[in-house]
């Protein structure tokens, strides 16, 4: 793998996300989550989808800006919070490059507009991201060599319970949009100059550190809708 595109994760770590997607399509075709994923706005199948291209669009960083050339460490296997996130390999590299992600910042974004467009929730999206944004820049950490690194369930279960506090009836659109954009604001917009001196050839938005709790916020958002049938 070249050091602009790789997977954001240790293969355990991904191997997991992988399974619980599987374990959504599993679920979809016998029907348990069809009405789960009608609730928050999308079809099942345009929502699996959506969920794959995030897994396989985590491998690809679009470049967008350059930082000055910085100490560069080399590829490790770091671990934050219990998760493994893996550095780029990488023997000489002029400077920090900031990417976007398309995985974990390109499809979440997309998804997330088109949930406030469709649902009318311009006003309580922006309050719900803002107020996980606050959480999620507070427990952002800067991680040598990866860039800035959440606590992997904090996302998730932030978005969930500011979501049902906000509007409960649209509690489930508005934990993924909350969850996507208050998560790349918070941890990775806010400490864009953090990343300067952290010695990380690659600083990926939505990328490394931040992946897995935008991934588990849709899968958390899947499961608000779910719940909203039975109340």
């Amino acid at each position: 793998m070249g050091p602009m595109h790789y997977f954001p994760l240790a293969w355990p770590f991904f191997a997991i996300l992988v399974g619980i997607f599987l374990l959504l399509v599993v679920l979809i075709q016998i029907n348990v989550l069809r009405y789960a994923y009608t609730r928050l706005g999308i079809s099942s199948g345009a929502a699996l989808m959506l969920l794959l291209g995030s897994l396989i669009g985590s491998y690809i960083n679009v470049p967008v800006a350059h930082f000055p050339e910085q100490e560069v460490q080399t590829a490790q296997d770091l671990s934050f919070f219990g998760m493994h996130y893996l550095v780029p390999v990488v023997v000489a590299w002029p400077g920090t490059v900031i990417a976007v992600n398309v995985g974990g910042a390109v499809i979440p974004t997309l998804l997330s507009l088109y949930l406030l467009l469709k649902n009318e929730l311009w006003v309580r999206g922006i309050v719900t991201t803002a107020i996980v944004a606050a959480i999620v820049h507070t427990l952002a950490y800067p991680v040598p060599g990866v860039g800035i690194a959440v606590p992997i369930f904090v996302p998730p279960v932030a978005t969930a319970i500011v979501a049902v506090l906000v509007a409960r009836h649209h509690a489930a659109a508005l934990a993924y949009v909350g969850g996507s954009l208050g998560t790349l604001i918070g941890a990775d917009l806010l400490n864009l100059d953090a990343v300067r001196g952290l010695g990380a050839p690659v600083a990926s938005i939505g990328g490394a550190g931040t992946f897995d709790g935008i991934f588990l916020t849709g899968i958390m958002a899947v499961l608000l809708a779910s719940f909203s049938r039975r109340a």
